[in-house]
Parts: C-alpha cells; sequence; structure tokens
C-alpha cells in the first residue's frame, strides 16, 4: 500500500520539490512530479538543469519522445503510464493515479486554501487506510 508523507506550510514549493526529486531518484530510481501547471512544470524543468549544482537529475517531460528511457518524469497532465515508485503531487486536486506507486509526496503551500485542500487530501487517505505522515515545513523558513 502506498505510503504517503505530507510537506505543509512550503513557502517555496518549487524549491522542496527539487529536494525531494533527488532524494526519491537516489533512493527509488523513478519518480513522477505532478506539477500545478504549465509554469510550475516549465520552471521545474528549468532548475533540474541546474540544481544540484554538483549532479544531473535526468528529467523529460510526458510528451517527451525520451520519456520511456527517462526515470525522473515532470508534468502538470494528470496521466501516468510509465513505471516510477515515487509520485510528488503539487496539485490541489487528489492524483487519480496515486496508489500504483510506493510513496507519495504531498506538497503544500501556506496560504488558507492550500492547507485546507491539503486535509481535505489527508481525510480522504486517512479514511482509507493509508499510512501517513506530515511534516509541517514552517519552522525551517
Amino acid at each position: 500500500m502506498t505510503v504517503i508523507d505530507f510537506y505543509t506550510h512550503v513557502n517555496n514549493p518549487l524549491e522542496v520539490v527539487v529536494r525531494l526529486v533527488g532524494k526519491a531518484y537516489a533512493q527509488h530510481g523513478r519518480v513522477r512530479v505532478l506539477t500545478e501547471n504549465e509554469t510550475m512544470t516549465a520552471a521545474l524543468d528549468q532548475r533540474l538543469w541546474i540544481d544540484p549544482p554538483h549532479a544531473f537529475l535526468p528529467h523529460c517531460r510526458l510528451t517527451s519522445p525520451l520519456v520511456a528511457e527517462t526515470p525522473i518524469l515532470i508534468d502538470h497532465l494528470a496521466e501516468h503510464d510509465g513505471p516510477a515508485a515515487v509520485l510528488i503531487n503539487t496539485q490541489a486536486a487528489l492524483p487519480p493515479f496515486f496508489s500504483r506507486f510506493e510513496r507519495l509526496a504531498e506538497v503544500i503551500g501556506c496560504d488558507e486554501t492550500a492547507l485546507a485542500e491539503g486535509r481535505r487530501r489527508y481525510r480522504f487517505y486517512q479514511e482509507r487506510g493509508y499510512e501517513l505522515r506530515a511534516h509541517n515545513l514552517a519552522s525551517r523558513r
């Protein structure tokens, strides 16, 4: 069953996602990032070319011809056909395919709307018996 980590009160989602991608790639090999929108997808794509500075995180979008051989897939499209062990979600909506992953990382912003949507997803997972862990990043600013 999928293990779910909630990262709440995230001031800079892009920074947290980059750290999570690096950690998930090192530990699990294949990662899927579900971004909020096209703007965040483009920003994450660019950021993964330079961060971390002494490593390369091989990634592409779902529309790339290299998707089958690329271990990190990033996109805002709510679909996923390929293999991956970890899903990182930044969208307010529940990822429809989350249960196909060993791990799910929910990245929740600081504003009340994001926190309310995060609580709604937390209850959804909790009611279905998923193992949940919460990490409040407010103290790490």
